[in-house]
Order: C-alpha cells, then structure tokens, then sequence
C-alpha cells in the first residue's frame, strides 16, 4: 500500500555552509517550506517548492528561480529496536530522476523559462540540465508520463528496475494523478507568494542560496 505524507515548515530560516561553498536556508524557523512524499515500497516521489539563486549561473540561467522541485527516490526503511508499537524509521533514500518545474522570477509567473528534468543522477549530484521542448509546452504531462513509465525511468537513469518490484511499480502509476494535484498545489502556491519566497536576509548572496527540502 502506498504511503502518502506532507509536512510543513514554518519559522525561522537556518543558514548551512558545506564545504562546498553551498549555503543553504533549511527548512526550519524562519521560512515555510513544504513536502511531500509518496511512498510505494521500495520507490517514491519526494516534491517540495524551491528557491534557488547560483552566483555563478551558466549562460540564460541567471537571477532567482523558484518553482517546484520532483524527485524519484528510493525508499528504505532500518530495523526497529521498539516494541511492536515503535514507530518505523522512514529513509526518503538515492535519487533517480530530477523534475525542476522552475521559472525565473524576472520573467514572472506562466513563463517555464527554466523548467528542466535531469535525466540521470550521480549519486546525490544531477547532471546537467537538460531543457525538453515538451516539457516547456506542458510541465505537467511531462512529469505524468515519465512516472507513469517508472521502468522506462529507471533504465534511462541507469538503475535497475527490478530493485523495485512490479506491484510497487504499479501503485506508483495508479498514484500519478494525486501526486499531480501535490504539484499544482506547491505551483499555485508559490505563485501567490506563499512559498519559495526570497530569505530575507540574502539581498547579495556569496554563495548558492537555496530554499525547500530537496
């Protein structure tokens, strides 16, 4: 059976610097910042608004973006030293396949100016952005067609499908309209400035700037 879950942040941001250089506004106190997960198995969809700014944009990826971000994920869960009433813990595991409904916020709502997907992830990295002709005409149906085909998916991110099993597959494809609808309700919502809004205190950013779960 699937496992369907949403939380919401609302509060105060924290500011993360990596070693990388990445600084990053977590989803705690300061800011609010939704997810999603559905869960099948041993697969799942991960979707959260986002923020995101890089100093150092390639060329036509300058200036704020904020959209929302989808991600396939593999699921796995550890053992349990509880009773038998112990809540499980959960791990919203590996990516495997990158949805970035994104628009610029120069150019406005309506605009999928930088709507992408990432075919494929090194590990916890995307690769690069690769921008699709249809996934610009409807972002949408291009999400729905790709989760509705998950072996198809995971084959072209190099994985194999037979890591999830069959009746999984099948609970993810039946769940495809729902998690749509998680979708369009992040978009209208980050439309409306309720998420995915510019931190406050990040008018120069020196390094990437990002908001949301994923």
């Amino acid at each position: 059976m699937p496992l369907w879950t949403r939380g919401l942040v609302d509060g105060e941001s924290e500011r993360i610097e990596s070693e990388t250089g990445v600084r990053m506004l977590s989803p705690t106190p300061g800011s609010e910042t939704m997810l999603h997960v559905f869960g099948f198995g041993k697969i799942g969809v991960a979707v959260s608004d986002l923020y995101f700014v890089d100093p150092n944009p390639g060329v036509g990826q300058e200036g704020a973006e904020r959209g929302v971000r989808l991600e396939v994920r593999l699921l796995a869960t550890t053992p349990s030293d509880g009773t038998v009433y112990a809540s499980r813990p959960i791990i919203v595991d590996r990516p495997i396949w990158r949805a970035d409904l994104l628009e610029s916020v120069a150019g406005g709502p309506g605009t999928w100016d930088r709507t992408h997907h990432h075919p494929a992830m090194r590990g916890w990295e995307p690769g690069s952005r690769r921008f699709d002709e249809d996934m610009t005409a409807d972002p949408l149906g291009f999400v729905a067609r790709h989760l509705e085909d998950p072996e198809r998916l995971m084959t072209d991110a190099g994985v194999d499908p037979g890591e999830v099993e069959e009746h999984d597959r099948a609970e993810l494809r039946a769940a495809v309209p729902h998690i749509l609808d998680a979708v369009r309700t992040l978009l209208d919502d980050v439309r409306e400035g309720r998420l995915a809004t510019a931190p406050d205190d990040v008018a120069e950013p020196a390094g990437v700037v990002r908001t949301g779960w994923l």
